[in-house]
């Protein structure tokens, strides 16, 4: 089986609702696009980290229920596993408090058994942040010297404005790195002040890699070389939108790995494989908006292997 890695924090979202904490899952953009890729059975390859305590432990019981693969996951001793605190405005989007406390060093283990057919998943803060900033270039030139076809979600939040002029060039820096990029208005709009989506398809250079412009319950633009398509947003009444990005990210690695589409024939991809694609991010993305989970149900990752 190809193989898909990931590289993305980990916390445990603590979700609040008119004031009150209504639900307590472990989070993280990456995590949460792993967590419904083990449903689906793909037995993703986590790269990240979290403690010895508590809150460590219930994530990793949970990741291995859940079929993710958890052998680059750095498990330290000196530190307290990350939480995230994420309000739910009247829209149900998502507000959010990190508490961080990492030790010096971090994530030394990283896999050296990437090869051409495999996918990269990175993306969020963390996949800029300096602390960890040469494990993940380390992971990217393997990658890119093996074939693997890599993903990024930029998954920038207004929590960060204030460390933005330090990140923005790591963020093109990733960008320049991925094949495809999955980023959503709000994202471009803070780090780069765009709101037109043919502005930042110029930016992203969409000439050598694919772009997927996602606009909350609006449509899904999709850039690549010449062409500039659209697919409509799912009509729904979200409980929450926390997880949405995350798994339009899951279905889109689902496509990729079911359909074999690797780096090397990527290149070749065309409109309708592209709005397949797209499509199926959208779906994925719907259902989870209809839950507090931060992923797709073990019923919906039926569904979808069934082809129902």
């Amino acid at each position: 089986m190809r193989k898909v890695f990931g590289f993305g924090e980990t916390v445990l979202d603590i979700i609040f609702k008119d004031g009150q904490p209504v639900a307590a899952k472990p989070g993280g953009s990456v995590l949460n696009a792993f967590v419904s890729m083990g449903r689906l059975g793909w037995n993703p390859r986590f790269i990240s980290e979290y403690a010895r305590d508590d809150v460590g432990a219930l994530i990793d019981s949970y990741l291995a229920e859940n079929g993710v693969n958890t052998r680059y996951v750095n498990r330290f001793a000196d530190g307290k596993s990350a939480l995230a605190l994420a309000f739910l405005d009247s829209d149900n989007n998502a507000r959010y408090s990190f508490y961080k406390d990492f030790p010096e060093q971090r994530l030394q283990d990283l896999p050296l058994d990437l090869d051409a057919g495999d996918i990269i998943l990175f993306g969020s803060i963390y996949a800029s942040t300096s602390e960890v900033r040469d494990s993940l270039l380390r992971l990217l030139e393997i990658g890119k010297k093996r074939g693997s076809l890599i993903v990024y979600d930029p998954n920038f939040r207004k929590a960060h404005l204030h460390e933005l002029e330090e990140l923005k060039p790591r963020i093109i820096e990733n960008i320049a790195c991925a094949d495809i990029v999955r980023g959503s208005d709000e994202d471009f709009r803070l780090i780069f002040g765009l709101d037109d989506p043919a502005e930042v398809a110029r930016l992203i250079d969409t000439g050598s890699r694919l772009l997927l412009y996602t606009q909350n319950a609006a449509e899904v633009q999709i850039f690549y070389k010449s062409s500039r398509l659209k697919i409509p947003a799912e009509k729904i009444d979200p409980v929450s939108t926390i997880g949405a990005g995350d798994n339009f990210n899951a279905g889109i690695l689902h496509f990729l790995l079911k359909n074999g589409i690797t780096r090397q024939n990527f290149k070749e991809i065309g409109n309708n494989e592209i709005l397949m694609m797209a499509r199926i991010g959208v779906q994925f993305a719907s259902h989870v908006c209809r839950h507090y989970d931060n992923y797709i149900s073990r019923e919906f990752a039926e569904e979808i292997q069934q082809g129902t």
